[in-house]
């Protein structure tokens, strides 16, 4: 393992070399290899939805490169280098799993993990609940994660009475915005959304996942249906269309 390791590091110190090496892979900087990076995550967790393993490995080994690629450019900078990387990460598993790695006992709750890493963030400086919630996250996961952190200090309705009424409050508000508030409106709408699935205990992302499937699938049987039939799906009338939908659904139930 540490063969192939030190193995791919040497593949991208050699493709950095200023003199010797690739041309776009030396032209690259952090920012230009940021979308990359979560491009490759992205392809791992379509690799583990398919369940296709022969493509995970690949996908993983992509993932990896991109870590290599980073590290390699702090190194260069003289920040860090990849053995930093994989210490950092080894610190923080070991005291994230004390009744691990430590003299603690008991079992590792989800309270218990988030008290630690609050601890986390406090030593980090953080003077907010909401502090380290990256603003580079999904827009999606970003407004769940922000709803968690409010929860913990108790900003949170007490069932899904109160964000259910909001929902209905901001689908109001949409609906009479101007046309200059209309896209905070939505905003606000898609947030109190989530509020809602996630008082459910279901993974808003995780949902809308699993909705974008269900819908690609319906709507490529459609196609193919009115295909079989001799006509093109975009002639058809709405109400036609409306109709191929219905007969999908029930095929699906």
């Amino acid at each position: 393992m540490t063969d192939q390791i030190n193995r791919l590091l040497s593949i991208m110190a050699r493709l950095r070399d200023k003199e010797n090496g690739c041309e776009w892979d030396v032209a690259q900087t952090f920012k230009t290899i940021a979308p990359y990076t979560i491009e490759e995550a992205y392809e791992v967790a379509d690799a583990i939805e398919r369940e296709d393993m022969a493509d995970l490995r690949g996908e993983l080994g992509d993932l990896l490169l991109q870590v290599v690629f980073h590290a390699r450019m702090a190194q260069e900078a003289g920040h860090f280098d990849f053995n930093d990387v994989a210490r950092a990460i080894s610190d923080k598993m070991e005291t994230r799993h004390p009744h691990i790695f430590g003299n603690e006992g008991g079992v590792m709750d989800k309270a218990r993990w988030e008290d630690i890493k609050a601890a986390e963030r406090a030593d980090e400086g953080a003077s907010s609940a909401l502090d380290g919630v990256a603003n580079a996250l999904p827009a999606l996961l970003r407004a769940q994660k922000l709803q968690k952190r409010a929860a913990r200090v108790g900003f949170d309705w007490p069932d899904t009475e109160g964000p259910k009424a909001k929902v209905m409050e901001e689908m109001q508000e949409l609906e009479e915005a101007t046309e200059e508030n209309r896209l905070i409106e939505a905003g606000d709408l898609l947030f109190a959304a989530v509020n809602v699935i996630r008082r459910y205990g279901i993974d808003p992302e995780e949902a809308l996942r699993a909705a974008n499937s269900k819908f690609e699938k319906r709507f490529r049987k459609m196609e193919e249906l009115a295909a079989r039939a001799g006509t093109e799906f975009p002639e058809l009338s709405l109400d036609q269309q409306e109709e191929y939908w219905q007969r999908v659904k029930k095929s699906d139930n």
